[in-house]
């Protein structure tokens, strides 16, 4: 069934470029185009949206049965801090990545592209970050609201303090995790029809977009399309490599090949929300225990962020390269720094990193119209960021779930001692209860 799916989105991936590309030829102007696209729109919408309607209630029922089933708060407080100590450490090593490169490679610097005039309005929110607004809105002020408009980070929050409710009202709270539980396998059993129609969706997204731009548009962006794609490919190289200096390279190639579905069904929809389902599915054929892909996975999805916050990087040096901007290295650390606390609580879905790089241009007077730059090539580019995300997140749950695993020995390996509880002191609290 698994590989005939992505047998499937490969086909469909193949034909949407071909049928795309003749209507390109074939239509007689461009607003023709444009409404030819639009209804081909129609079916990827839809498919975007049965994703919505999935994500909500699997995030809140994966989450909160992941949190009460890791048994104690420090189980959750050690697992957090890895989580998001390899977060951070993987959101520096994106941004430092994509500011690296577009200085090495300079694919702004004489573009030969007419540049928009600095005052032309792109349409898209720009306002500056706002700690005041940031923060208070990572709670939810009903979680029927938060999962009503798809606030994952609000969720997550809900669903860490009804985790760890469950677990301190203990049997009391069994019927409720049963419930969930139910909920979740639910939510994964709709999942399996929804990705019925992938290949049709994957088919008309990409379809829909090569016949308004064409691909003359990649030849005609080539330097900047082929830069940023060197860089995913480094940052693949990256991550991959990080994951297998804990998890092993074996398992790495294991791991990649198990990922392929949702790999291929975000790079095609340029969304990493349409994959998060089957990324639940693919790290537990992976081995990966489920208290920890409902623990991690969604924490990534808000957190870790990898191909998007380098695009963030990446995209908006370019603008400056095309305008003439010199940014000083004290700038472009600014920068870094900054974009590590924008892109957080990014959506999953496409076009969200350009309202960020839309919030981050002022800062160091780069004209925001430097944005109609690169929208028109923005799909294409949205698709391998997307795709980098789906990688990212992947690594960092099997290195936690690695983790916690070595925990779990180690407390094993105590008690099997004669006299360890006894000599350790806190030995039988050293791994997450099982």
């Amino acid at each position: 069934m698994t590989n005939r799916l992505t047998r499937n989105i490969l086909v469909a991936l193949v034909i949407g470029l071909v049928v795309g590309y003749v209507i390109n030829q074939m239509v007689a102007t461009p607003a023709a185009a444009k409404e030819i696209a639009s209804y081909l729109g129609i079916i990827t919408q839809i498919f975007l949206r049965l994703i919505k309607m999935i994500i909500a209630p699997l995030v809140l029922s994966t989450l909160i049965v992941g949190v009460a089933h890791m048994g104690s708060g420090g189980s959750i407080g050690r697992t957090f801090a890895r989580t998001m100590a390899w977060f951070i450490t993987a959101s520096v090593a994106s941004l430092a990545l994509g500011i690296l490169m577009v200085n090495l490679l300079q694919p702004g610097v004489g573009v030969g592209l007419a540049l928009p005039d600095a005052a032309a309005e792109t349409g898209l929110a720009k306002s500056a970050f706002d700690a005041t607004t940031f923060f208070p809105n990572l709670v939810p002020k009903s979680i029927f609201e938060a999962m009503a408009t798809n606030e994952i980070l609000q969720i997550v929050v809900f669903s860490l303090f009804a985790g760890m409710g469950l677990i301190a009202i203990g049997e009391q709270g069994a019927p409720i995790v049963r419930g969930l539980d139910a909920l979740m396998h639910l939510m994964l059993r709709i999942t399996g029809y929804v990705m019925q129609t992938a290949p049709l969706a994957v088919f008309a997204a990409v379809a829909s977009s090569i016949a308004v731009e064409g691909l003359g548009i990649i030849v005609t962006f080539g330097k900047f399309i082929g830069s940023f794609y060197l860089g995913l490919a480094m940052l693949w190289v990256l991550l991959l490599g990080a994951g297998a200096a804990v998890i092993g390279p074996a398992n790495v190639k294991r791991l990649v090949m198990t990922i392929r579905e949702p790999f291929l069904i975000t790079f095609a929809t340029a969304s990493s929300e349409a994959a998060y389902p089957k990324m639940i599915e693919a790290l537990d054929r992976f081995g990966v225990p489920t208290r920890i892909t409902s623990f991690v996975l969604p924490l990534g999805y808000s957190f870790n962020l990898d191909g998007s916050m380098m695009y963030c990087a990446f995209a908006s040096i370019f603008i400056a390269q095309a305008y003439g901007i010199d940014l000083t290295l004290a700038q472009e650390i600014f920068m870094l720094g900054l974009l590590m606390i924008t892109s957080k609580g990014i959506a999953g879905v496409p076009r969200a990193s350009l309202v960020v790089i839309a919030a981050t241009l002022p800062y160091f007077g780069i004209p925001e119209a430097g944005l109609l730059l690169i929208l028109a090539v923005d799909h294409f580019l949205d698709m391998g960021r997307s795709a980098t995300n789906v990688i990212g997140n992947a690594v960092a749950t099997a290195v936690v779930a690695k983790w916690d695993e070595g925990d779990t020995v180690r407390a094993a390996a105590r008690l099997a001692v004669p006299g360890a509880a006894l000599s350790g002191g806190d030995a039988a609290s050293t791994g997450p209860a099982q």
